[in-house]
């Protein structure tokens, strides 16, 4: 098993340090670096910045939003970045929600978010594998554009830059089963969110993973911490369930919710969300369960991670991309997984 930094999106200042850790983690033998966006800073920005300081460890997006970019945008990100990294990329991508796609990108969230996430991937492979110029006769990214307020003078074109490579891997982010089972068939890897290792919980995917090729990526986000006091470790991931379980989405499409509905917690998904929607914030983040929180984490003295490796290291997962900005849990996990 192989391990991944995942240092996610800044807040209201970029994140101190954040190179630097990534220049430790390499130096540590992890495998990979990550960043991620919102509604603030973007994923690819701060990965050039590292990608600058390093030489050896993987460089990728978990996740570069969609409706952020047109698909072959995004592929002009992707080239570039690779080409300076010296063939680094690991380009993960994930549809959002209703709430950022249309209140922060303005754009309609897609009627079927898996045509959609098809329809991308498809645009940014011919991009990569620059064989003959990009055409797509989509529902959501038709290529040359079609539209009745168009020119009609729109030209199927090549990328000017050539691709480092063609097989740059792209990585998924995808909750619900079937788009678990679309991310086997059409793309590299998978970025599971809230993903268990518990016995039982692992099952949930199992259907959906069997027919992967070899080498494909199963990488979730693991909230890690070394500390004495599991419950004041579980405090912080508590409240980020709180925050997104409760307030990142509407009251009826919350992929947040649902997730953790699905995963055994449903009573528990749908009290946050009501108590959060209401605006008592506090109480929705206690009533987040600690069992829920501890299960999809990394928490506690060293021994007890370690104990708690083995179930991650018997689960389909090929890396643990660890949420950290502490440099002894850092290097306390690579001695225990590398």
């Amino acid at each position: 098993m192989r391990l991944g930094l995942a240092l996610g999106y800044w807040g209201a200042a970029p994140s101190p340090g954040f190179v630097d850790l990534a220049v430790e983690a390499e130096s540590l033998g992890y495998h990979s670096v990550w960043t991620a966006e919102a509604w603030g800073s973007d994923a690819f920005t701060p990965l050039t910045w590292i990608a600058a300081r390093t030489s050896r460890i993987l460089l990728g997006t978990g996740i570069a939003q969609m409706a952020a970019r047109t698909p072959t945008a995004t592929a002009m990100h992707a080239m570039t970045l690779d080409h300076l990294s010296d063939g680094r990329l690991l380009l993960g991508l994930g549809l959002s929600g209703p709430q950022v796609v249309e209140g922060w990108y303005g754009r309609p969230f897609p009627r079927s978010p898996l045509t959609a996430v098809r329809e991308y991937v498809d645009v940014v492979r011919q991009v990569l594998r620059r064989e003959k110029p990009v055409t797509l006769d989509g529902a959501y990214h038709p290529l040359p554009y079609p539209g009745p307020d168009g020119t009609g003078l729109g030209k199927p074109l090549k990328p000017i830059l050539h691709p480092l490579r063609a097989d740059l891997p792209i990585l998924l982010g995808a909750e619900g089963p079937k788009n678990v089972a679309q991310t086997v068939r059409i793309a590299d890897g998978w970025l599971p969110l809230y993903f268990s290792p518990t016995p039982g919980r692992a099952d949930l995917y199992a259907d959906a993973l069997a027919p992967a090729r070899p080498g494909f990526t199963v990488a979730p986000l693991v909230h890690a911490r070394v500390c004495e006091d599991v419950a004041e470790g579980l405090a912080p991931i508590q409240a980020m369930l709180g925050f997104y379980v409760g307030g990142m989405g509407a009251r009826g499409r919350n992929f947040h919710a649902d997730l953790m509905a699905r995963m055994g917690y449903e009573a528990e998904a749908h009290r946050i969300q009501e108590l959060f929607l209401a605006g008592r914030q506090a109480e929705a983040v206690a009533t987040v369960p600690a069992a829920f929180a501890d299960e999809i984490s990394l928490v506690g003295p060293r021994a007890r991670i370690a104990d708690r490796l083995q179930a991650w290291e018997a689960s389909p997962v090929t890396d643990l991309l660890v949420t950290t900005r502490d440099p002894l849990t850092l290097r306390t996990l690579a001695e225990l997984v590398l």
